[in-house]
């Protein structure tokens, strides 16, 4: 919204009311403003325009995912099947990306979060990358009677690909406006 320092004064000539004749038009009188004032820009408003939520959304649907295929897996196949499944490594991931998200999200609320919403998303990469160093172990390792096996750990590397790229924009984002505000 646009402010402006507007001058009250009555603009319009400095004659008295026009009384000679009702022909004459009226005279026209109207106020102006002298000067635009520029709108106050909140905390965070460069980075709140590329609408980062939108990406901690999305952290959180593919964290949901992850969640999701854990469960699956964990209910399907044995523990000493993979490393995948037995470090947990679907449920740990999602878990921390949906929190990742939710930070991301409450950046428009509370802009004070925006060095823990950093971290998260920082540590999120760190563990996303070990759990497809895992995942990759796994599919090296893989046999013909592991069909089902595979193909659900090549989708949790296809979420942890989207995951990580999520985490790195939105890092990227964050560094550079927690650098910009700093003194």
């Amino acid at each position: 919204m646009a402010c402006a320092d507007v001058d009250m004064d009555i603009q319009g000539d400095d004659e008295g009311p026009n009384t000679s004749s009702p022909r004459t038009p009226p005279r026209l009188q109207h106020y102006q403003a002298t000067e635009l004032l520029p709108d106050d820009k909140g905390p965070l408003h460069d980075l709140l325009r590329k609408q980062p939520d939108v990406l901690g959304s999305l952290q959180m649907v593919s964290g949901i995912l992850s969640v999701g295929v854990g469960i699956i897996f964990a209910a399907t196949q044995e523990m000493k099947d993979s490393l995948f499944a037995l470090f947990r490594v679907s449920q740990l991931t999602g878990t921390l990306f949906i929190f990742a998200g939710f930070t991301s999200n409450l950046l428009f609320k509370y802009p004070g979060l925006l060095p823990v919403s950093l971290k998260v998303n920082c540590g999120c990469i760190i563990v996303a990358v070990v759990a497809a160093c895992l995942i990759s172990v796994d599919l090296a390792h893989w046999t013909e009677q592991q069909d089902q096996q595979w193909r659900m750990e090549l989708l949790e590397l296809c979420v942890l690909g989207l995951e990580i790229i999520l985490s790195v924009i939105l890092c990227f984002w964050f560094f550079k406006e927690k650098r910009a505000k700093s003194p």
